[in-house]
């Protein structure tokens, strides 16, 4: 359990309170593990399979705790003492954390594949929405700067930062495509942004990025782009063409470019999410010689 965080806590049940629910066969959602505590009496906790067959079937008690349950497997309490008492506690990793206890969209993909390069350090979250990356890498150690034009997330996000006293953290109303961007960063990323910044603002801002990257710092870019065969249904004021975003960091050490199909939340006429694509980058400043 050392890598998972408790996101939820659930009341102490007796015998009496214990949600009928709970005695029934019933899985836990994707990404969630769960730990019953048994404090007082006894109960027969059972893991199941998807047709109700019985996997494992044991009696416990205070000095002898349930298993851990998996993310999304059967399981019941079959039978309990009439002295019960016990607790439930969800648990998941950092990356849904934020996600589970407040509905945020889950942390971006390509933001956990980054920091598998990267020791925690300042970051800058230019385009935070909600803050569901900018929280994670607060969550690793990273000493995190985090700004977006909408006053409603950036609020949002302060009230989740108060909750939780987090520390190493700042949120602040910024326009990134008319302000100009500075600081000594090891880590600054923009995902899922710059399609709705004006275009004449790109070079700019991704100037402003560079020049703000500490050497031996990286930059993660995730934009949408408009290609013959993926051509961008939707009027975005920008997106990058073949090779643009590359062309951009030239001179820089590149861990990961591609330009992959991926999908959008949006759907179309016949509510099939949008697919387009997208430049991934993730690059690193070189030291000077």
């Amino acid at each position: 359990m050392q890598e998972l965080l408790c996101y939820k806590t659930m009341p102490v049940w007796t015998w009496e309170t214990l949600p009928q629910a709970f005695r029934e066969r019933h899985n836990t959602k994707e990404g969630a593990w769960a730990r019953l505590t048994v404090l007082r009496g006894s109960l027969t906790f059972e893991l199941l399979d998807e047709n109700d067959g019985i996997l494992q079937s044991a009696e416990y008690d205070a000095r002898r705790q349930p298993p851990q349950v998996e993310p999304q497997q059967w399981h019941r309490i079959a039978a309990v003492s009439d002295d019960l008492e016990c607790r439930l506690a969800f648990y998941c990793r950092p990356e849904d954390f934020y996600h589970l206890k407040y509905g945020l969209t889950r942390t971006h993909s390509e933001v956990i594949n980054a920091v598998k390069y990267l020791t925690p350090g300042s970051a800058l979250d230019l385009g935070c929405g909600g803050g569901r990356n900018a929280l994670y890498l607060d969550r690793l150690g990273f000493t995190v700067t985090a700004h977006d034009k909408n006053p409603q997330s950036i609020a949002g996000l302060n009230e989740i930062i108060a909750a939780e006293g987090r520390k190493n953290m700042t949120a602040s109303v910024l326009d990134i495509s008319e302000q100009t961007i500075s600081g000594a960063y090891r880590f600054i990323l923009s995902t899922v942004v710059m399609m709705f910044l004006p275009a004449g603002c790109i070079e700019r801002l991704i100037g402003d990025m560079q020049r703000s990257t500490l050497p031996g710092g990286m930059n993660l870019i995730v934009a949408a782009m408009s290609t013959p065969d993926f051509p961008c249904p939707i009027p975005f004021p920008f997106t990058f063409k073949p090779g643009e975003l590359k062309h951009y960091y030239e001179g820089w050490d590149i861990i990961k470019y591609n330009e992959d199909p991926g999908q959008l939340h949006k759907t179309d006429a016949d509510g099939n999410r949008i697919t387009l694509r997208f430049a991934t980058l993730l690059a690193r400043k070189r030291s000077a010689a």
